[in-house]
C-alpha cells in the first residue's frame, strides 16, 4: 500500500469517527431544544388551564381550533399517589377536528384542588411540524458532514502532495538509477529538513555503490585478464608432457585429467571476463540481427556434438525473429542455449527449435524440473553436468538483460523450455 493511500485511510477513519460523534451529539441536542421548546408551550397552556379549575372560572373547549388540546377529569387518591406529578411522553392520539390519529408530545399534570378533589389534566399538541422539522434538520446534518469531510480529505490531498513531492522526486531519481551508467543529477529543492537530509543520504549512498561497483569492475576484469597467461603456460606445458613417450598409462591419465581441468578453469575466466565487460557496457555497438541466421550457422556444428548422444533436432520457423544487438553477443546468446540444450538432454532425446516473430524457443527432453528460481544463477547447475562451468544461462540472463530481452523458463511434459522474448 502507498504511503499516500495508507494516510488518506487512517485519516478517513478517523474523521468519519470522530465526525459521526459530534454529528450525533449535536442532533440530540437540537431534539431535546425543540422538545424543550414544545414542552415549555404545554408547560404554560397547562398552567392557565389548572388556574382557571383552581379559581372556578369556566374552562375553554377542549379543541379550540389551536394545536394544543386537552382533557380533565377527576381520579382518586390512591391514582394520585401512585402517579407522578407531572410526566411528558410523545404518543398516538386521536386528533377530532381532523378526525384521525397523529403522534403528539403530551404533559400530564395531577393537582389537588381546594375541596381536596384530585383532578388529572392531559394537555398535548401534535408534532407533525416537530418530525418534519427534526427530519429537516437530520438530513442538513448528514448533508453538512459529508461536505465537511470531503472538503477536509481534499484539502488532506493538497496537502499531502504538496508536502511529499521531494520524497516522490527522490523516488523517481532512485527508480532511474542505474550503477555504472551516466544518470541525471539528482534536482529536489526543498526547505524541509528531514527531505534534505534523506536527498543528502541518497547521493551519498550513490556515490559510495559507485565506487565500489568500480572497484569491484576492476578487479574482475583485471583477475580474469591476468589469468589468462599463466592458464594458456599451464596448459602448454602438459600437453608437453603428455606427449613424453617415457609416461606410464597411469601418469597419462592424470595428465589428461588435470589438462581437462585447465580446460574448464580457462573457459569459467572467459565466461567471468565476458560477463563484466557486459555489465560494464562494453558492447554498446548494436544493430538489428536476425536469430535464424545465426541459428543456421551454428546448429550444423552443434548437431555433430549431439549426435554423440543420438539427440535428434528439429526446427520450425514460420517467421524472422530480429533484434537489436552485438555481433559478438548474439553468437554467445544463441551458442549457450543450443549447449544448455545438450547438457540438460538425455540420451535419444530430442531438440525442438520454434521461431516465431516475436519469440525464440528452444526445448528439449528432460527428466525433470530445473530450479526456476536459481537457474541464472551464476555457477548454479542443479545436477552436476560434466563440462559445465554454471556460467552459460548467467551469460545468457545478463545479455538478455543489457539488450531489452526476456528469457524465460518453464518444464512442460518432460521438457525443459527456454522462450526469448522482447521486453514489454
Amino acid at each position: 500500500m502507498k504511503l499516500f493511500h495508507l494516510v488518506l485511510w487512517r485519516i478517513s477513519l478517523a474523521l468519519v469517527i470522530v465526525l459521526s460523534l459530534w454529528a450525533g451529539f449535536f442532533y440530540i441536542k437540537i431534539v431535546d431544544e425543540v422538545n424543550d421548546e414544545v414542552d415549555d408551550s404545554l408547560e404554560d397552556y397547562s398552567e392557565g388551564l389548572i388556574i382557571r379549575a383552581l379559581s372556578g372560572e369556566e374552562m375553554p373547549a377542549a379543541s379550540n381550533g389551536s394545536n394544543n388540546q386537552y382533557y380533565l377529569y377527576e381520579v382518586s387518591k390512591s391514582y394520585a399517589a401512585s402517579h407522578p406529578q407531572i410526566t411528558y411522553r410523545d404518543e398516538m392520539v386521536f386528533i377530532t377536528e381532523k378526525d384521525e390519529t397523529e403522534p403528539a408530545r403530551v404533559l400530564i399534570t395531577i393537582f389537588r384542588t381546594d375541596d381536596e378533589r384530585y383532578m388529572e389534566l392531559v394537555v398535548y399538541t401534535p408534532t407533525i411540524e416537530k418530525l418534519d422539522l427534526l427530519r429537516a434538520i437530520f438530513w442538513w446534518i448528514v448533508f453538512l458532514y459529508v461536505l465537511l469531510l470531503l472538503i477536509i480529505l481534499l484539502i488532506n490531498v493538497w496537502v499531502f502532495h504538496k508536502n511529499m513531492k521531494p520524497l516522490y522526486t527522490l523516488l523517481r531519481w532512485l527508480d532511474n538509477y542505474q550503477l555504472g551508467k551516466k544518470n541525471a543529477p539528482l534536482e529536489n529543492e526543498t526547505r524541509v529538513t528531514e527531505f534534505r537530509r534523506l536527498n543528502t543520504a541518497a547521493m551519498a549512498y550513490a556515490e559510495r555503490s559507485e565506487k565500489l561497483f568500480e572497484q569491484q569492475k576492476v578487479f574482475i576484469g583485471n583477475a580474469s585478464h591476468e589469468m589468462q597467461t599463466p592458464l594458456a603456460i599451464c596448459r602448454n606445458r602438459l600437453e608437453m608432457l603428455m606427449e613424453d613417450e617415457n609416461l606410464t598409462e597411469h601418469q597419462l591419465n592424470e595428465l589428461i585429467k588435470t589438462h581437462q581441468t585447465l580446460e574448464n578453469l580457462t573457459r569459467m575466466n572467459r565466461s567471468l571476463l565476458l560477463l563484466c565487460k557486459i555489465e560494464n557496457g562494453q558492447f554498446a555497438d548494436t544493430h538489428s540481427v536476425c536469430l535464424n541466421e545465426i541459428l543456421n550457422r551454428y546448429l550444423e556444428d552443434y548437431k555433430e556434438v549431439y549426435a554423440y548422444r543420438n539427440i535428434t533436432v528439429t526446427v520450425e520457423s514460420d517467421s524472422e525473429f530480429c533484434v537489436d544487438i552485438n555481433d559478438a553477443l548474439v553468437s554467445v546468446l544463441v551458442t549457450n542455449l543450443l549447449k544448455n540444450a545438450f547438457v540438460h538432454n538425455v540420451d535419444n532425446g530430442f531438440i525442438h527449435i520454434k521461431i516465431t516473430s516475436s519469440s525464440f524457443e528452444i526445448s528439449n527432453a528432460g527428466e525433470e524440473a530445473l530450479d526456476r528460481e536459481r537457474i541464472f544463477e551464476r555457477f548454479y547447475q542443479g545436477q552436476k553436468k560434466e563440462g559445465s562451468t554454471g556460467l552459460g544461462l548467467a551469460l545468457v540472463d545478463s545479455i538478455c538483460k543489457s539488450n531489452h530481452l526476456q528469457i524465460a523458463y518453464a518444464y512442460i511434459d518432460n521438457r525443459h523450455v527456454f522462450t526469448l522474448s522482447r521486453s514489454e
